[in-house]
């Protein structure tokens, strides 16, 4: 029996249809699970010595840990014992800024086996960014990352943190008074470690993570989500990713960001598929995407399932790939953004494989997703509910939209005791926001689709993605997608600019590719080959050439970062 058996009952290929999964797939778990015990300890009891993660640096010694999940088990023992050793206790907020390193993993599994709370952060953040979020989650203890001066950046906020009491640097950093050498400390902890009982057990329902929102106004929300989440990624990671038991799954994710969760911890371990990750950012450097180098790691190591955002695949097929040997790769997946039919058909002409896409958001898990084999990819389309979630598509009073028309993807979740396995818990600190976005039965996630006669879901824009021009409603995504159809355009970000006449127009940002140089003559040409592909009144009447756009530390276009610029420069015109 596989892990994820244990929480389903049933084996991924018993189920006969799609509709035999809806209607059967049940997560059940006792009252007081935690993965860390239940799910890494018991693999590192039961496969001591089978790979759990493969660790891969770009330092200039090109350093590899074949990490077991025996010593995955252990080191987390140490980091739990470390932790309490400074006064961590069970319902403590830790905020990790650990990159892509694998003490990410070590702390993570010991914060769970403590019942301290687990907050992740980015290392691009700065001063003021350290200072909202220390203060408004009550951040106690901070584990910063010693490289991209992020102990500095960290720093200038001291004397406006209202809670942290401890900073802890890695790669033996000497960030100056009051850090502590992270790994110094790990190495002298105690690998002997006991569940908690009694008032220090954790129960299934405490806090188990938190973590900040990229929303596009306003300060993040802060998500919190309880120790059924890993649960939750069973679909993620065994249905979506179809991960292999002995395999070896690679998502591409920084670690400060919830999609790590979902592609390199979870759902793999249930599904005992050990998870790739390549710490490509090292040194003071920001390194651009290596996509080349990407390929070579997935070819030399064997990666059996690979996840990605659509922009990253677009950069890899910028490279040769077909002279890289990508033959023990089975299954491909994107998420993040809406996948465009050239690049399904490109990738699957060179690999042999069919993208398949998935949607998810910080507050849940997977959601909406084309699974293999019950549902079948068509490019762009996000897929159909996955079991476990119950989609809907509503209008602003609420009531469900015809087929063919945008309605908000809201989900069935009637309270937090009668919510799908792996949905937030809610807004901390914030009711006012989780009311507006779980009322009524429904979570509403803010995201417009339209369903169409299959029941696929295609995703529209954000409800504050979407553009306002004259009187029509534009989603970003089905201009982008006619725009990557031209030779001259390698990435495209479409938002609304300021307008006093129609409200907003359309613009494009756009990446061309190296043969093509900005003109007028390419504006006019790339405006009419829109204005003939699409809807006319969807065009781009601003047209913008940039040498790159701007971007998560996942891939993920950030539009909210060009329609910022723009409404500064529209001010200053004034």
């Amino acid at each position: 029996m596989l892990m994820y058996e244990k929480y389903t009952g049933r084996n991924r290929d018993d189920y006969k249809s799609y509709d035999d999964a809806v209607k059967n797939f049940k997560i059940t778990y006792p009252e007081d699970f935690n993965f860390a015990y239940d799910v890494l300890d018991e693999l590192a009891k039961t496969q001591p010595d089978n790979l759990c993660m493969l660790w891969l640096s770009n330092d200039k010694d090109n350093e590899e840990k074949r990490i077991s999940f025996a010593e995955m088990s252990r080191q987390s023992n140490k980091a739990a014992n470390y932790f309490k050793s400074l006064g961590i206790k069970k319902g403590d907020f830790v905020m990790l800024v650990l990159k892509r390193s694998y003490l990410f993993w070590y702390c993570m599994m010991g914060l769970h086996k403590i019942g301290a709370v687990a907050v992740q952060a980015a290392h691009l953040l700065t001063k003021d960014d350290y200072i909202y979020r220390c203060n408004a989650g009550g951040i106690k203890m901070a584990v910063i990352t010693g490289d991209n001066n992020c102990t500095e950046a960290f720093d200038g906020g001291m004397s406006e943190y209202e809670t942290v009491e401890i900073k802890a640097v890695t790669r033996h950093k000497n960030a100056g008074e009051g850090w502590l050498d992270f790994e110094a400390g790990l190495e002298a902890a105690s690998e002997v470690w006991e569940r908690p009982t009694g008032e220090e057990a954790t129960k299934a329902t405490d806090m188990m993570i938190m973590s900040f929102s990229s929303g596009t106004t306003g300060y993040p929300k802060m998500v919190a989500h309880d120790f059924t989440y890993p649960l939750g990624h069973i679909m993620t990671g065994v249905f979506w990713h179809r991960v292999q038991k002995g395999g070896l799954h690679f998502t591409i994710s920084d670690t400060g960001w919830l999609k790590s969760l979902w592609g390199k911890m979870y759902g793999q371990w249930l599904g005992e598929c050990a998870v790739l990750t390549y710490d490509y950012e090292g040194g003071n450097e920001i390194v651009r995407f290596p996509a080349r180098r990407m390929l070579e790691i997935m070819a030399k190591t064997g990666v059996t399932s690979f996840c990605a955002p659509p922009t990253m695949y677009r950069l890899m097929m910028s490279e040769d790939v077909a002279s890289f040997d990508l033959s023990k790769l089975k299954h491909s997946c994107a998420a993040g953004e809406a996948l465009s039919q050239d690049l399904f058909e490109k990738w699957k002409s060179l690999t042999g494989l069919e993208i398949y896409e998935g949607f998810g958001q910080t507050e849940t898990t997977l959601t909406c997703a084309v699974l293999k084999p019950f549902t079948q990819p068509r490019p762009g389309a996000m897929g159909t509910d996955v079991p476990g979630y119950e989609l809907a598509l509503l209008d602003l009073e609420g009531n469900p939209v015809p087929v063919g028309a945008t309605g908000e993807i809201c989900m069935k979740a009637k309270s937090f005791d009668d919510k799908p396995v792996g949905m937030y818990m809610g807004y901390y600190k914030n009711q006012e926001d989780t009311e507006k976005s779980w009322h009524d039965n429904y979570y509403h996630t803010g995201d417009t689709a339209y369903q169409d006669e299959q029941g696929y879901f295609w995703f529209v824009g954000r409800n504050d993605d979407i553009i306002k021009s004259s009187g029509y409603r534009i989603g970003p995504f089905e201009v982008e997608s006619v725009m990557l159809k031209h030779p001259a355009v390698f990435e495209v970000a479409v938002t609304g600019v300021p307008d006093e006449i129609r409200g907003f127009n359309v613009k494009a940002t756009v990446v061309l590719k190296p043969d093509y140089t900005p003109s007028d003559e390419l504006v006019k040409e790339l405006q009419n080959f829109v204005k003939k592909t699409t809807a006319p009144y969807k065009y781009p009447r601003v047209i913008e050439f940039v040498d790159s756009l701007p971007k998560t530390v996942n891939g993920k276009i950030r539009r909210t970062a060009i329609r910022e610029k723009d409404q500064k420069a529209t001010e200053n015109a004034k």
